[in-house]
């Protein structure tokens, strides 16, 4: 039962629709009638009236001019006073020159301002020629008006007449007043000068457009259609016959839309929307003169649309105002008609001064209850609608905005085209007249795709302005506020600025350290090459051969630590640029460690330090180079020998974790570890920053080197004064084995 009541008035809203746009169509079928009884005001020239309402401000237009001949007045001061005179909007239409009345000969078409060639002064000086309209003003010594002459190719003998007419007219009235200000205080009158003004004919149609919709002429053919009988009559028996309708249709009770929330507007409210549309009755009345001169199909084209479709939008507008208006009257009458069937309840639940009365007595009956519910639901349904469509429009909005364009969008398209499908179907059951609701909807589109494209281009402004910056070397710019379809990009040049800075950071430390290394290679190789030249000498000198003997043996002692040094260097530089031949074999890491322990046992004991060894029970064999292996193991336990702390304990540690070796060094350091142990590893760095101990830098840079042509990693790090290595190898078969060493840059097995 409920399912049938409800497609009852279903149907009845459309009955209602049917009818609204039948007496909308009925309404614009009645154009031709208005435009046969206005056909004079619809042919006749506008052009008089127009200008007639000008004739004030030319008048005050010769005081301006005047002025600036005379210079009485500074013209930024004219302008801030009068400035807001239409005139200066003007005179942008028109030729103008001001000459002496009484002169003769060549002074009489002398122009006083100077404007233009004597050639275009001469020609405003004369009568009959190709201007669309001329007007002169001639100024006795007297400063009185004393004549006006009109005349050019736009105007007839009655125009000219009107007009000059219209000139004089003027004086009877205070024309000489800008916004409160009267000229005559501040300005001269003008005095024995002809002032001329010109227009051409394209300049004259270009102002009399431009002035149309301002004018009087316009005010007075709207208000006269407005006025006219027949507009009348069709315009308030249609609004007849709507109301006739709002009460005829709910006389099925199936068909009553009444208690719909949309038709229990309280009375005021009615009553406000009512005189409301009243108070339109000019706009409406404007918006039909507009379409019988055709001027709303011209103002429809500078929107771009094509001459074809012009008249149709026109048409399609007034439908859907009339459709508006009709909807309102009919809207109207179905709320007022609830005063026959409600009666006295009407005025106590359907009126805003009962429900503010009835609240303010705080009643607490039923009726007050329903009162106070009646009114919540009128306000709570336009708010929960008006909020519902923005929530709708900002959802879909926002779901274009933001389509994942790193993904598959099909669904998305499939919604686009089955929403696009549903639209074009409605209107196609409009047959003829869907053509003009596919230009409504094309309209909707258009604005949606508009503003859509409109933010698109500003986040893409945003994307852009942050590449610039990315560009110009701002790598810590941030990429700020929602891109849109743009926010994957975002996150790819976020990385991508991550990236650079990285580079940049990387290859400014790259520049340091070439330039610490240049300097750490020449002190380190200065230090004992020095001491060989001193000794040199000495021995060339001393004749005592105990002192001889002494001196050779520290030359011999200084000339191998420099051997040792640029040996030590040349070997990381081959290892740097894998230019080395690795020989692996199978070995035993242990033993390996422990040989090395073994050798420099005298070195650790000089040293004051406790070596703790942590190693598994088992051999752990593994592809090695026992050589470069055993350099590795013996740089890091004489770096630990160097710079350990004495009387301290060394902890060495190995673990057998199935692919990989690990081999873990720490000790407590001597002195304060402030360097970075990201940089402990290059060539040349060493803890000892005043270098003045013995080293050359290279000892860690090779271990690690080495470590890196076995495929493993050397890494340091510490903790306050802890000191620790960690080298993981990987365990290698032989047959993977025989080619590795030859992607490293040495020689295959």
């Amino acid at each position: 039962m409920a399912i049938k009541l409800k497609n009852s008035r279903r149907f009845a809203g459309l009955l209602a629709g049917i009818v609204l746009l039948f007496l909308s169509f009925a309404m614009i079928s009645s154009y031709p009638v208005f435009a046969d009884l206005m056909e004079p005001e619809l042919k006749g020239d506008f052009a008089a009236g127009i200008m007639e309402d000008s004739m004030d401000e030319l008048l005050r237009g010769g005081y301006y001019l005047y002025n600036e001949v005379n210079e009485n007045l500074e013209l930024n001061e004219v302008m801030q006073r009068f400035g807001s005179d239409n005139f200066f909007l003007m005179r942008k239409y028109m030729d103008y020159e001001v000459f002496l009345k009484d002169a003769k000969d060549s002074d009489a078409e002398k122009g006083l301002l100077g404007r233009g060639s004597p050639a275009d002064t001469k020609k405003l000086l004369e009568q009959n020629t190709d201007y669309g309209l001329r007007i002169v003003l001639e100024y006795d010594q007297n400063r009185n008006l004393n004549n006006v002459e009109v005349d050019g190719t736009c105007t007839s003998e009655d125009e000219r007449y009107r007009l000059e007419q219209g000139v004089f007219n003027c004086l009877d009235e205070p024309y000489d007043y800008v916004e409160g200000e009267r000229m005559q205080y501040y300005l001269s009158d003008p005095s024995s000068v002809k002032i001329i003004y010109a227009f051409t004919e394209q300049n004259l149609q270009r102002f009399l457009q431009n002035n149309y919709f301002s004018g009087g002429v316009y005010n007075a053919n709207v208000e006269m259609l407005s006025n006219m009988k027949p507009y009348l009559v069709f315009e308030w028996g249609l609004c007849l016959l709507a109301m006739l309708a709002a009460l005829l249709i709910p006389c099925n009770k199936k068909w009553d839309l009444g208690e719909h929330s949309v038709f229990k507007v309280p009375f005021e409210a009615v009553l406000l929307v009512g005189v409301f549309a009243l108070s339109m009755e000019q706009s409406v009345a404007s918006v039909v003169w507009n379409t019988l001169n055709h001027r709303l199909a011209d103002f429809i084209g500078e929107m771009g649309i094509p001459e074809k479709l012009q008249y149709g939008v026109e048409k399609l507008l007034n439908l859907l105002m009339w459709f508006c208006i009709f909807g309102v009257v009919y809207w109207g009458t179905t709320c007022l008609r609830a005063m026959f069937t409600m009666k006295r309840r009407y005025w106590k639940e359907r009126t805003l001064t009962a429900r503010i009365l009835y609240w303010a007595e705080g009643r607490t009956d039923e009726l007050g209850e329903q009162v106070r519910k009646g009114a919540g639901e009128a306000t709570g349904l336009f708010r929960r609608m008006w909020k519902g469509i923005r929530s709708f429009q900002k959802r879909i909005y926002d779901g274009f905005l933001h389509v994942d364009i790193t993904e598959q969008a099909n669904h998305v398209i499939f919604k686009i085209v089955f929403v696009n499908f549903i639209v074009l179907t409605l209107i196609s059951c409009f047959w003829f007249y869907g053509i003009f609701a596919l230009l409504v909807y094309s309209g909707i589109l258009f604005l949606f795709l508009r503003r859509y494209f409109f933010d698109i281009q500003w986040k893409y402004r945003l994307l852009l302005a942050s590449m610039n910056l990315l560009a110009e070397g701002n790598l810590d710019a941030p990429i700020e506020g929602d891109l849109g379809v743009f926010n994957p990009m975002k996150t790819e040049i976020q990385k991508i600025q991550r990236g650079f800075k990285k580079a940049v950071d990387e290859e400014v430390k790259s520049e340091r350290m070439k330039t610490e290394l240049i300097t750490n290679v020449s002190h380190d190789l200065k230090t004992p090459l020095t001491a060989i030249i001193t000794y040199v000498d000495l021995l060339k000198k001393e004749e005592d051969p105990e002192k001889r003997k002494g001196y050779l043996a520290v030359l011999e002692r200084k000339s191998l630590r420099l051997k040792g040094l640029i040996e030590d260097l040349f070997e990381i530089s081959k290892a740097t640029s894998r230019n080395v031949t690795m020989n692996f074999m199978k070995a035993d890491v242990i033993e390996l460690l422990k040989q090395v322990g073994l050798e420099n046992d005298s070195r650790i004991r000089e040293a004051h330090l406790d070596i703790r060894w942590s190693l598994p029970g088992e051999k752990v064999v593994m592809l090695l180079d026992s050589q470069k292996a055993y350099r590795i193991f013996e740089n890091l336990i004489v770096n630990i020998t160097k710079y350990a702390m004495p009387h301290t304990r060394v902890y060495i540690e190995v673990k057998d974790e199935g692919n990989d070796v690990f081999i873990s060094m720490k000790n407590v350091s001597a002195e304060e570890l402030d360097f970075d142990a990201s940089e402990i590893t290059d060539r040349f760095v060493r803890g000892d920053a005043s270098r003045n101990t013995e080293g050359s830098g290279l000892g860690l840079a090779i271990a690690k080197s080495f470590t890196e042509l076995h495929y493993g990693t050397l890494e340091v790090t510490t903790e306050a004064d802890l000191f620790k290595v960690n080298i993981r190898i990987p365990k290698r078969t032989e047959e993977a084995a025989v080619y590795l060493p030859a992607e490293g840059g040495g020689e295959p097995l």
